[in-house]
């Protein structure tokens, strides 16, 4: 199991499906802040879908996502990791979400810092992604923050309740990286 200290007060713990419990009870607990951003959410409806979802990104094999759960004060606050990783072509996407009572403490910028480095010199990646639904202004601030370059937009590149949301594509290089 992997681990990663992000700061004194926030850690990473590589998901596994024993952590599905914590997980549904603290969607099922903000589903309707989480909903608005997360089309998951909907589906997610019992402890089992996601222990699915764990069982789904953790397969023992090279096509993995590397997801974490993020610990805030030894409180579950959310998840982060990486997704639809491009091991030949050295690129993937970052994407991660916090309950509602741990927004504004900083916790998704310190995450994203250490999983920045982490995927540029641990992994060796060359480009990694963020994708935000237009709209979401607090999460449209993280790639920003982190020198990320605007992309364009992914027409109604995501299915929510409501219909299709166009999302915002963001790319930071290896070479872009700040030390």
């Amino acid at each position: 199991m992997e681990h990663i200290r992000v700061d004194s007060k926030i850690r990473l713990e590589q998901v596994n499906t024993s952590m599905a419990p914590v997980i549904y009870e603290a969607i099922d607990k903000d589903r309707e802040y989480l909903s608005k951003w997360l089309p998951f959410v909907e589906y997610t409806n019992r402890v089992e879908d996601t222990k699915a979802f764990i069982a789904s990104i953790t397969r023992n094999d090279n096509k993995k996502d590397l997801v974490y759960s993020i610990y805030y004060q030894e409180n579950f606050a959310g998840l982060i990791g990486f997704k639809d990783t491009d091991w030949v072509n050295r690129k993937t996407e970052l994407g991660y979400w916090l309950v509602k009572n741990m927004q504004k403490k900083g916790i998704i910028s310190s995450c994203v810092a250490k999983l920045i480095r982490f995927a540029f010199r641990k992994q060796k990646m060359n480009r990694i992604q963020i994708k935000v639904a237009a709209g979401n202004l607090p999460s449209e601030k993280i790639p920003g923050k982190f020198g990320f370059t605007f992309e364009g937009t992914e027409r109604q590149g995501e299915r929510h309740k409501n219909g299709y949301v166009n999302l915002k594509v963001f790319s930071l290089l290896r070479e872009e990286m700040k030390q």
